[in-house]
């Protein structure tokens, strides 16, 4: 046995271990890292492409099988399960260079709960080890300085660089924060054209130092208008959430929404169908679900445009509380709303990686060959 426990065959037992996602094994993929054999103990970490991915456990079972049906049942195998977020941003590095996803979340129209998702699939995120931020696009009624318990009053700092001024994000619940409700009194009214929209979100965009992170979710306005269109096209999304509830007036306007996202000039893919306040189960009786709003308009409005439903989350008093009172679901008590939106996060990171990976694969393609026998260019 001692023979035959070397990386070679480590290597070669473990490319029969697929990711269900990507298609591919974990070898080919660069996934299996950090390969110690000792004393006939096996050791190596799994490089998974997101810290939220829902298939975590089943990875980790595949590679021990797989270890077992070619080197043996007495090996003891130590297997780490680490995460480097993945990332298809090469051409648009030079806006936002250190930040590997940017997410928008967007909805038809207004009261559907997109700012409560945005903030709980941020912490979701965080809690699994991802570094995240939120940028409130929210110019005309910012709540998410609210819903994530900053203090009222309380200003980001600016910072002189090179002649440049430079805004620090806040941070609260270990997610990075900034919105136009840190800078402009909660009680002002912010009454402004186009053009001084568009220069507060760029200037939101360039002139903010986020540092690393693995996910910028980017919290957008109601409706398909002028502040849409200007995060669209400035800011090289990876892909946009579209939160709903099940009634047909909010379908109809999220509607719009994916139609937007499809126009060829903006050309973003949704990554997930999000469908809020999807039915209500009484404290006493929770085998029990009202369908007060509808039912499953979320998962139809998926269906009909070939998207990912990534999940429902039901009408609980707790969420309304915590996004009032600075403490969002997500950092209360294990709850059937804080089990939805880890599910939920975990999908859309799964979708993340995915988009990741097929545009990369796209790239390959469209790149041509290298031909080494090209005469050099002159001049």
């Amino acid at each position: 046995m001692s023979n035959s426990l070397n990386k070679e065959n480590v290597l070669k037992a473990l490319t029969n271990v697929m990711d269900p996602d990507l298609g591919k094994d974990l070898v080919t993929l660069g996934m299996i890292q950090d390969i110690v054999i000792k004393n006939g103990n096996l050791a190596f970490t799994v490089m998974l492409t997101t810290p939220a991915c829902p298939l975590k456990a089943k990875i980790e079972k595949d590679c021990r099988d797989a270890i077992t049906q070619d080197l043996g049942e007495e090996i003891h195998v130590d297997i780490k399960m680490d995460a480097n977020v993945s990332s298809q941003r090469n051409a648009d590095i030079n806006v936002l260079p250190s930040v590997k996803n940017i997410v928008s979340v967007a909805s038809g129209k207004g009261g559907v709960g997109k700012s409560t998702v945005t903030v709980n699939l941020a912490l979701a995120l965080a809690k699994k080890g991802a570094r995240v931020g939120i940028l409130d696009a929210d110019i005309f009624g910012p709540s998410i300085p609210l819903m994530m318990g900053i203090e009222k009053g309380t200003r980001p700092e600016v910072r002189l660089i090179k002649d440049k001024h430079y805004i620090i994000p806040l941070e609260a619940h270990g997610v990075k924060v900034v919105s136009i409700g840190l800078i402009v009194d909660e009680r002002q009214a912010v009454v402004w054209r186009g053009a001084m929209v568009h220069s507060a979100l760029k200037q939101f965009v360039t002139d903010v130092i986020w540092g690393k992170l693995d996910y910028l979710f980017i919290d957008m306005p109601p409706g398909t208008g002028d502040v849409q269109l200007t995060m669209a096209q400035t800011v090289p999304l990876t892909g946009s959430i579209i939160v709903t509830t099940p009634q047909e007036v909010a379908l109809a306007d999220a509607r719009k929404a994916v139609s937007m996202f499809n126009l060829p000039n903006i050309n973003v893919p949704v990554v997930g169908v999000v469908e809020n306040m999807a039915y209500f189960t009484p404290p006493d009786a929770l085998d029990k679900k009202y369908y007060i709003f509808g039912k499953d308009g979320g998962k139809q409005l998926a269906s009909e445009y070939d998207l990912a439903f990534v999940g429902e989350v039901p009408i609980v008093e707790k969420v309304r509380e915590g996004g009032d009172n600075g403490t969002p679901i997500m950092l209360q008590e294990e709850s059937l709303s804080a089990k939805a939106f880890e599910e939920i996060a975990a999908k859309v990171a799964q979708n993340v990686a995915i988009e990741n990976a097929r545009k990369i694969a796209k790239q390959s393609e469209e790149k041509p060959p290298e031909n080494k026998n090209a005469l050099p260019k002159i001049g």
